[in-house]
C-alpha cells in the first residue's frame, strides 16, 4: 500500500459467505465483516443489511485509553463514555450522535467488546436523513471470526491500524455485489 491517501476502497461479498467481505484497498485485499443481512440495495432500519452504496468517510472516533496508532488525515475525535448514536427513526436526533443517558433507543459507543475503539462514520443517510433508511452505518473493528455486524463494515484491529494512515475525508468505500 502506498503512503498516499486512498480515494476509493471496494468491498465485495466473500464467495459463499454473504455476511463477510473482501475489502480491496489499493493493492491490498483484506477480510472484513458485513451485516448479518448481507449486502442490500434497499436498506431499512434494523434489517441487518450493509448498504449497496458509495459512502464517503466523514470522521471517526477513537477510544483514548486504547492506544489507537497511526496518523491519519481523517479527523478522529476522542470517544467519550457518554457518547451514543440515536437509532429511532421518529426521533429528532435519528442517525446522529447523542449524549447518554438518552430517552430514545440508541447505540452505546463506549463498548466493552472493543468494536468501537476505532469507529468511522460513513455518509450513509446523513444528509439528507431519511426516516427508516438505516442508522449507525459505521466502519469499525471486527469481532474475532468476523461474525456479522448490524449493517456496518468491520476490520480486524491490525488491518484497521494498517489502513488508518491512508484514510482521509476524501476516501470513499464502494460496496458492490
Amino acid at each position: 500500500m502506498s503512503r498516499r491517501s486512498l480515494k476509493l476502497i471496494d468491498v465485495r461479498p466473500r464467495p459463499g459467505h454473504p455476511s463477510q467481505g473482501q475489502m480491496i484497498a489499493g493493492n491490498v485485499i483484506l477480510r472484513c465483516a458485513l451485516g448479518k443481512g448481507g449486502i442490500t440495495a434497499f436498506k431499512r432500519e434494523g434489517d441487518g443489511g450493509t448498504p449497496l452504496a458509495r459512502m464517503r468517510l466523514l470522521y471517526g472516533f477513537k477510544r483514548p485509553d486504547k492506544n489507537v496508532t497511526g496518523p491519519s488525515s481523517l479527523q478522529l475525535r476522542q470517544l467519550r463514555s457518554n457518547d451514543g448514536w440515536c437509532e429511532v427513526s421518529s426521533d429528532r436526533n435519528y442517525n446522529r450522535r447523542v449524549r447518554i443517558p438518552y430517552a430514545a433507543s440508541h447505540e452505546t459507543m463506549w463498548r466493552k467488546d472493543n468494536l468501537y475503539d476505532v469507529c468511522i462514520v460513513m455518509d450513509w443517510n446523513i444528509k439528507p436523513r431519511r426516516r427508516t433508511k438505516g442508522s449507525a452505518i459505521f466502519f469499525h473493528l471486527a469481532r474475532q471470526g468476523y461474525t456479522p455486524t448490524e449493517g456496518c463494515i468491520a476490520l480486524s484491529r491490525a488491518d484497521m491500524d494498517r489502513l488508518l494512515p491512508h484514510l482521509s475525508g476524501k476516501t470513499v468505500i464502494r460496496v458492490l455485489r
